[in-house]
């Protein structure tokens, strides 16, 4: 496959339409719903009913997306070097 071969073309513009397609929606929206407490940010136990708060989103019912975790760890690391 050449650069210029259509077939190599189309599959560079598909991915790059999916990675800016991924990078707008982490920008509109950086949180997804827990997976598990489904959003809810409270747990039932199985026998007694009774709820407690899910340790995995801190009873929110959101966690970042992987594409927000990744700018954030980007952003830290250039803050950080910037400070030195």
């Amino acid at each position: 496959m050449t650069p210029t071969d259509p077939t190599s073309v189309t599959l560079f513009v598909a991915l790059a339409v999916f990675t800016l397609g991924y990078a707008a929606t982490c920008w509109l929206w950086p949180f997804k719903a827990c997976r598990t407490c489904r959003g809810a940010g409270k747990l039932r136990s199985p026998f007694l009913r009774a709820i407690r708060l899910c340790p995995a989103c801190n009873a929110t019912g959101l966690r970042p997306r992987v594409g927000r975790k990744a700018y954030n760890a980007l952003l830290r690391v250039h803050r950080a070097h910037r400070r030195h």
